[in-house]
Parts: C-alpha cells; sequence; structure tokens
C-alpha cells in the first residue's frame, strides 16, 4: 500500500497496529507483542486504561486547548502540585511541553535567563558528558554527547563541552572500586569548571540514569553527590535529565532520590503521561524561581501547546493511578524479579559482558569477547538482528549502539510498564533469550 507517512526508515514496511490491552499490542493480522520497552519508556501504565481514557474525555468535553497567556486549567493546576510533592525539596515549580527535546531546551533558556535576571550575563557555557542523549532538537543535541545522533547537523549545533560519562563497566581502572571510580569521575567535572573559567558556566547537565545511548547506566556510588558538591562549589546550575528514567521508572519518583540529591532543574517525560498525550515538564527549584520572581518576572519562553488541558489532564489520572495502586512498590519488585531473570538467562552467556539497570529500566550489554569486554563489529548490527528477532517472536525491545566509542557496542534496554507481572517478566526474558541466540547464531 502507498504511503504519505514520512515514516523513520523510507524502505521498511511497518504493520498497522489495531489495538492494545495492558502490556501488549496487537497488529492488523491478529499477531501480539509484548510491550518490554514501553515503547520508548513510556508507557508506563500500558494500553487502554480506563481512569485514563476517562479523565481525557471529561476533559476534552469542557475544553479541548486553551493558551497559557490567556487562562490556566484545574488540571494543569492539580498536576504540577502533584508533580512537586513527589519531587519533594525545593522543587516547586512546573513548566510543562511536549516532549523531553521540548523539556531540554526549555532547562538550558531557564538556566541562561537564571543567571541574566542575576546580572551574570557571561555564564554561557553548558558542560554535559560523552554518551549522553539530551533530545533531537537542535539545541537539545547540542549538549547530547551521541555521536551518531549529532554528525549529521555538526555545524549547526552549539558549543557545549563533554566529559567523560560515569560508566563502571566501560570506564573503570582494573581493580578500581565503584567508590573511587565515581570519584574520579566526578573529578573531571571540575577540572572542565576550571578551565573554561567558573564565572562563564551556566550548569551542568546530566541523566540520572543513562538510558538510550549506553542502555541503563546508573551512576556510581557517591558519584552525583559530589557532581552536587562541585556545582554548589562554583555556582554552577546542575539540570538532571530525568525524561526517560524518571516519574517512578526506576521505583522512586525522580531517580535522583535514591542517590540523595536534589537537582535545581530537573527535566520529566515518557512516564509522566505513559504515552496517553505528549507531556513534559521542566521542575525548577525555588532558587531559580525566584531568580525570575523577584528580577523581570516573565520567562521568557514558551510553546503552544504548553500545558495542553487534556495531556494534563491525562497525565494527571496517570500519576493518581500510580499513587492509588503503589505501583512504584511493583516497579521496585518487579525491578528485583527482572535483574535475577536476566542474571539467570545470560549471565554466563560468553557474548552478554554486562546486565545492568535499576527498577523496570534495565539493559543487557551484547561483547564479542566476555573476558576482554570487546564489542561486535558495529557493521553487524547485532542490536537491530536481536529487536528483529525478538519483534518476529511477539515481542518488543529497545536496541542501542554506540556505547564503546559512539559506534561499537550493542546494547537491548527493557523498560516495561509498571504494571507488569512476574509471569511476564519471565516469558519477556524467555522471548529475549531465544532472539539474543538466534541473532548470535547468525553473525557467529
Amino acid at each position: 500500500m502507498t504511503t504519505h507517512v514520512f515514516h523513520r526508515a523510507l524502505k521498511s514496511a511497518l504493520p498497522y497496529v489495531a489495538g492494545g490491552d495492558g502490556i501488549t499490542l496487537r497488529d492488523a493480522e491478529g499477531r501480539t507483542y509484548i510491550d518490554a520497552c514501553g515503547g520508548a519508556a513510556v508507557s508506563c501504565l500500558g494500553h487502554g486504561h480506563p481512569a485514563v481514557l476517562e479523565a481525557m474525555a471529561a476533559q476534552a468535553k469542557q475544553a479541548a486547548y486553551i493558551h497559557t497567556s490567556f487562562f490556566t486549567t484545574e488540571a494543569a493546576e492539580k498536576l504540577a502540585a502533584r508533580v512537586a510533592e513527589n519531587c519533594g525539596g525545593d522543587l516547586n515549580h512546573v513548566y510543562f511541553v511536549d516532549s523531553g527535546s521540548e523539556a531540554t531546551e526549555t532547562a538550558l533558556k531557564m538556566a541562561r535567563q537564571y543567571w541574566l535576571e542575576r546580572g551574570q550575563p557571561q555564564r554561557t557555557k553548558v558542560i554535559s558528558r560523552h554518551f549522553s542523549y539530551h533530545g533531537n532538537t537542535l539545541g537539545a543535541l547540542s549538549v547530547s554527547g551521541n555521536r551518531w545522533r549529532r554528525e549529521p547537523y555538526a555545524p549547526l549545533l552549539a558549543d557545549a563541552s563533554f566529559i567523560e560519562p560515569c560508566f563502571f563497566y566501560r570506564h573503570a581502572g582494573p581493580g578500581e572500586t565503584p567508590e573511587a571510580y565515581g570519584a574520579r569521575a566526578a573529578a573531571a567535572l571540575e577540572k572542565q569548571i576550571v578551565e573554561l573559567g567558573p564565572e562563564t558556566v551556566m550548569a551542568f547537565i546530566a541523566e540520572t540514569v543513562v538510558g538510550a545511548t549506553t542502555g541503563a547506566v546508573a551512576p556510581a556510588p557517591g558519584y552525583l553527590k559530589r557532581i552536587r558538591e562541585i556545582c554548589d562549589r562554583h555556582g554552577v546550575l546542575l539540570i538532571l535529565d530525568e525524561v526517560m528514567c524518571g516519574a517512578g521508572r526506576t521505583g522512586t519518583f525522580l531517580a535522583a532520590h535514591a542517590e540523595g540529591v536534589a537537582a535545581d532543574i530537573v527535566t520529566l517525560a515518557k512516564g509522566l503521561g505513559g504515552g496517553y498525550q505528549a507531556i513534559a515538564a521542566v521542575i525548577c527549584s525555588d532558587k531559580v524561581y525566584e531568580g525570575f520572581y523577584n528580577g523581570s518576572g516573565v520567562f521568557q519562553h514558551g510553546l503552544t501547546y504548553s500545558a495542553h488541558p487534556v495531556a494534563c489532564a491525562a497525565s494527571l489520572a496517570v500519576q493518581e493511578v500510580i499513587l492509588r495502586d503503589d505501583l512504584l512498590a511493583n516497579v521496585r519488585a518487579r525491578g528485583e524479579d527482572l535483574n535475577r531473570a536476566l542474571h539467570g538467562r545470560f549471565g554466563n552467556n560468553h557474548h552478554v559482558g554486562d546486565i545492568r539497570g535499576r527498577g523496570l529500566i534495565q539493559a543487557i550489554e551484547l561483547v564479542r569477547d566476555r573476558a576482554e569486554k570487546s564489542p561486535f563489529d558495529p557493521a553487524l548490527k547485532l542490536n537491530q538482528r536481536i529487536r528483529a528477532e525478538a519483534f518476529a517472536r511477539g515481542l518488543m525491545v529497545y536496541p542501542g549502539a554506540g556505547c564503546v566509542d559512539g559506534r561499537a557496542g550493542d546494547h537491548i534496554l527493557l523498560a516495561p510498564p509498571y504494571i507488569v507481572t512476574t509471569s511476564d517478566i519471565e516469558e519477556i526474558v524467555s522471548r529475549l533469550g531465544e532472539a539474543v541466540d538466534a541473532a548470535l547464531a547468525a553473525v557467529n
């Protein structure tokens, strides 16, 4: 059938989705698929949740759209209050946008204007990390350390500085403890700030748990606390990107809660609305907000669909269901199940070098040789082969490449909905095992 949709891959035909229920999707031919990655770690409640659908319909009947220069809505106010309460501390101010990329753009502009309001216009520089990913718009891509995503658009990107990531499996030295490695990785930030000139740096941005680019890499013990101390010492704003790992994905509302660290600015998306509508959020501290309030009183920024009422109503319903059904406890418990199942199935696999993650965002990294941690040739596209083999077996997984040097390094990310059960986990890992075996047989 001829299509007028400009798809991501122009030469491959996609099946039509016909329906979804819970953690499964069904195509037009009647085949079913377990959504073990939430699309892109989005579908935290799965598909067709009645409470969310009811909330969306009710809001659409009341008012389908408003512009935030004219009105606020009960849905936006209640959702902001819920998000602020869930974030805790002094993260009390929420700016709604439509995607993770827009959230990064907003956070960067918020950080820049904050320093203008404070009378420090020389603070223009942003520090990020290699192998990071903060979004596909040009500003977000400028602070993303994802090599293959950046390359085509490099001439259009703004300047940013990059330090090495906190990635113990790949970057720790022989015999180095996680704590010692975390301290060393954090020290790279201070070195970079000093080299640039502390008075010129406006922000450091990092994913609390790295998602798509390296596959569920959590920070080494103590790393983020040291990062917070370094930022405080030099007056640099800390922006934590929790677009993928936040809103409960790791078992706490913010992944940073488990680190005992509070950012100045946090970005959320994906699990915030569970995919029922496009929504994301930027949450800032009292300090940042007061910089605006006591200054010009205006954030020179805005988007047409910010705080969309139906999106806010849907997201509020998603967050209420998570609270009502104590789903974060399920995330933690099923995360333990997932970790055990992955180790049980792949722990002795010569081609699985690392099993990592937290809660319901976990990954396996594939290697040519486990002892040497050598990656497969990127030309083999092993991660895509595994994705295809899994899809053929009715399983959706999130493939990734480039975790070693930007090109080489294959991983498979799992991020099932928060409603997943123990038996679901067993079936997911069983099908993934078959897919990995088949793909490895093909490349070997």
